[in-house]
């Protein structure tokens, strides 16, 4: 018997999807991250990882290497090029003093970083962002053109017409009912302008969940189990749908 589950957890282990290595790696002028690739060959689909207003912490990392699992080349944008926290004070001191212009070039140089790889599908990389990562991952896809999908999780959304006319990107969004920033009326309104200028979104609104329900580290409580594994879901179908078809 015992040899029996032996045999077992050694062929559970083989079987078990897994990365072939994670590196720091730098692009553009003073960029960084920490790059997952995934197991296989290759080439392969690429994701932007982008993080909350902590920094590139573990849980951002864990998520990345939780795509290249799913065999995504996964880049996960350290914005605070080297600063972490989990105090909220300092995070929204770190959130107040990143400015615009160098996160948006810092994710323009990683997705560029990514396209130029030859492990990776140039035509088939997507984005993800958690709460402040998730307002860059669409403000991303309003000035990358060939961005392939991006995911956004309570992020807020543009609301200019021009720059929502600039997406091509079918968009994903998963969003808290509880939450107030934003709330489910911008996330509504952001959905109906999309729809109305022709573009692919997929929204859902999580009643009784708040921000950043989907990361059980947030020193509020706010971690929803049941609303986090359904977004997960919905976020691996649709990176699927988008990035491997």
């Amino acid at each position: 018997m015992k040899r029996m589950l032996s045999s077992l957890a050694i062929l559970t282990a083989l079987a078990a999807p897994a990365w072939s290595a994670e590196e720091k790696v730098t692009f553009g002028s003073g960029g960084s991250g920490l790059l997952v690739t995934p197991a296989g060959k290759g080439p392969s689909p690429a994701v932007l990882v982008i993080q909350e207003w902590w920094g590139l912490d573990e849980w951002v990392k864990d998520q990345a290497r939780a795509l290249a699992k799913e065999g995504y080349v996964a880049l996960a944008v350290d914005l605070y090029r080297g600063k972490v926290t989990n105090k909220q004070e300092e995070a929204h001191q770190f959130m107040s003093g990143l400015s615009s212009d160098q996160a948006m070039g810092d994710l323009k140089a990683a997705y560029a970083f990514l396209a130029a790889r030859p492990d990776v599908k140039k035509d088939r990389i997507g984005a993800i962002g958690w709460c402040m990562g998730g307002r860059y991952s669409l403000a991303l896809a309003t000035e990358e053109p060939k961005l392939a999908a991006a995911v956004a999780y309570y992020g807020a959304a543009p609301t200019d017409e021009a720059a929502i006319a600039r997406i091509a990107a079918p968009v994903l969004g998963n969003y808290g009912g509880d939450d107030k920033g934003p709330s489910p009326e911008a996330v509504r309104a952001f959905e109906a302008a999309m729809k109305k200028a022709g573009k692919k979104i997929d929204v859902k609104i999580y009643d009784g969940a708040p921000h950043a329900f989907a990361n059980p580290n947030n020193p509020w409580g706010g971690y929803r189990e049941t609303a986090a594994k359904d977004a997960w879901a919905r976020t691996s179908a649709f990176f699927a749908a988008n990035l491997k078809k």
